[in-house]
């Protein structure tokens, strides 16, 4: 997802049933897209984590700043969209003199040591890493480097919201040519989704250019919203989408769970009315895919690398898994589909480096469906080099071990920068940084086993 020129930066998903934004009027944030690549953090929270009065919120984060990929993030969503928003890119690594509003600075060496009898967290899913006592909504910097990627002047808002329906859980996908931006609701998760085996989810639209005049006339930076959220009527080939890229080929890119019998798969569809679809793979060699959950185009070879995992059967509405949990590769041009990493135990969120040379896996593990949460399992961002020759996979390292819940969808702006949705919010990492800062949206997330 992202904005036109001269406007905000937003994200999909958090816990509140509502949208955030905020707006960039002065200047255009245009940063350098890579073709193909647009804008998809991909995925929320996991299945397993609903807040404990129903009330969810969902974010979508365009552009990073003037220098930076508009980079779409969906986190901790069951039910609410947000959007963020800075002025223009901070220079410079100190302190600003003035911290930006809503803004928080946590020293690393003031929380090595929390003493005896200090407060301990004894869970990552219902516990989170809060030292200030901030009420979310707040930026929270472990590193004078978030700056440069905040700006001076962020802000978060809601700007829609639905109280009883996760309608913006997964698969944000913003499209430059109407301003729009696609997302998918929960599939199959716990409460607000309204899917399960007998009913598919649900793909909607907002329109930026909306959510802009919403905000230019509100007056305000932070004050709630409720721009219309527009639902789309797909073929019965596209079902429990959980993830997308795009555009693909003038279409939007989904990648599908499946539900029941009907198999998992990828397709195109028209951003258009009537929304017809071209299903593109449904199968491996004849075998259903377990739940296919994430999708990215590589930024080089324009092939399609995707995420299976077992999250289907997890949340009840899939059949028991007939393959391991796996990451493929599939070229739509000869049909050729094949494995280029595995040994995970759920792999997740997928996202490449510009250059496609650098490939990024989310393992959410211990995030466990009916078998419940289990904090011993994965909660793990793994990076791989990219072969240059056969794109598979290979040297695999840990690059982030998530602190809440766990890191579900993923992607990266121009300067290298990670994002990842996690149990409270967008987290954001460098290379060189063990963590930048994050995006705190939501402090009150229960467990639904």
């Amino acid at each position: 997802m992202g904005a036109g020129p001269g406007r905000g930066r937003w994200a999909v998903c958090a816990q509140d049933t509502s949208v955030r934004y905020s707006t960039e009027l002065r200047q255009n944030l245009w940063g350098e897209i890579p073709t193909g690549h647009v804008n998809r953090l991909g995925g929320c929270m996991p299945k397993s984590l609903k807040d404990e009065h129903h009330s969810h919120r969902c974010f979508c984060y365009p552009q990073v700043s003037a220098h930076t990929m508009a980079t779409s993030l969906t986190v901790a969503a069951l039910a609410t969209l947000w959007y963020y928003a800075s002025a223009q890119f901070l220079r410079g690594t100190s302190l600003p003199a003035v911290l930006p509003p809503q803004t928080e600075v946590v020293d690393p060496l003031h929380f090595s040591v929390v003493g005896q009898n200090g407060p301990f967290r004894s869970s990552s899913f219902t516990e989170f890493f809060n030292p200030t006592n901030t009420t979310p909504p707040f930026f929270q910097a472990f590193d004078p480097g978030f700056f440069d990627i905040l700006g001076p002047n962020p802000s978060i808002r809601v700007v829609a919201a639905n109280a009883g329906f996760a309608f913006a859980h997964e698969a944000p996908i913003w499209l430059k040519t109407t301003n729009e931006v696609f997302f998918a609701s929960n599939d199959g998760g716990p409460a607000l989704g309204f899917s399960d085996i007998d009913h598919n989810n649900h793909v909607s639209k907002i329109s930026l250019n909306d959510v802009e005049a919403a905000v230019e006339s509100s007056g305000s930076s932070t004050s709630a919203l409720n721009v219309t959220v527009t639902p789309l009527v797909l073929p019965e080939t596209i079902q429990m989408t959980n993830g997308g890229t795009g555009p693909f080929r003038g279409s939007l890119l989904l990648i599908n769970s499946g539900r029941g019998a009907l198999p998992p798969s990828i397709a195109l569809v028209n951003p258009e009315e009537p929304h017809n679809a071209t299903v593109l793979l449904d199968n491996f060699f004849g075998r259903q895919f377990n739940s296919l959950n994430d999708i990215k185009i590589h930024p080089q070879s324009k092939k399609l690398f995707f995420t299976d995992v077992t999250y289907g059967f997890l949340n009840q509405f899939r059949p028991a898994p007939l393959m391991p949990s796996q990451v493929y590769r599939f070229d739509p041009d000869t049909g050729v589909v094949r494995v280029v990493a595995d040994g995970f135990d759920k792999p997740n969120g997928i996202a490449f480096t510009k250059d496609g040379k650098t490939a990024y896996i989310a393992d959410t593990g211990a995030s466990g469906g009916f078998l419940g949460n289990n904090q011993t399992e994965p909660a793990t961002i793994y990076a791989f080099d990219v072969d240059p020759k056969t794109q598979a996979f290979l040297n695999r390292r840990v690059f982030a071990y998530v602190d809440t819940g766990v890191a579900d969808g993923v992607q990266l702006d121009t300067k290298g920068n990670v994002y990842a949705s996690c149990g409270d919010g967008a987290h954001v990492r460098r290379n060189s940084r063990w963590s930048t800062g994050r995006l705190t949206t939501s402090m009150n997330i229960g467990v639904e086993p």
